[in-house]
């Protein structure tokens, strides 16, 4: 495994002292703060501790000291102390001409044999339309959701 050796300046190392002793900060923020102060090499630090007795005292793993040293190295301060954005990409099944066939289907008749429709029922029938390849009922309820339609039965008065 390749080795990352934290160096950190005088005002970094001032920074992560005042952040792990006071303010109102998650707590990784501060378990990470701690790992880097304990993990600096530079010439500002006055006694350095190994891995596994930094693993010990904070009781976390050597794998979670490892990551928070490469994040350091690799992309800055700032990273190593918060937590990664996802980067995965989710793609959208619906655009709006779909939300708009589902919307004309939930106010139009529903099956024989069925008062209203239920949120199984449309995303059968919009697949079985052919108007997506596959939708789930809780897609189906979150797109409803958005609009003001009324699926139910008439109001009492």
């Amino acid at each position: 495994m390749k080795r990352y050796i934290v160096t950190l300046t005088r005002e970094e190392r001032e920074m992560l002292s005042n952040l792990v002793s006071k303010g109102d900060h998650k707590s990784q923020k501060i378990l990470n703060a701690l790992i880097l102060l304990d993990c600096d090499a530079g010439e500002f630090q006055t006694k350095r501790s190994i891995n596994e007795e930094i693993a010990r005292v904070l009781n976390i793993s050597m794998r979670k000291i490892d990551r928070v040293k490469k994040r350091f190295v690799e992309e800055g301060l700032d990273f190593a102390l918060g937590r990664r954005k996802g980067d995965r990409v989710y793609t959208r099944k619906t655009d709006g001409d779909f939300e708009a066939h589902l919307i004309a289907l939930s106010c139009s008749e529903p099956p024989e044999g069925f008062s209203r429709w239920s949120l199984r029922l449309l995303a059968d029938k919009v697949v079985e339309l052919n108007y997506i390849d596959g939708i789930s009922h809780e897609t189906v309820r979150r797109i409803l959701k958005k609009t003001n339609s009324n699926l139910g039965g008439k109001k009492g008065g």
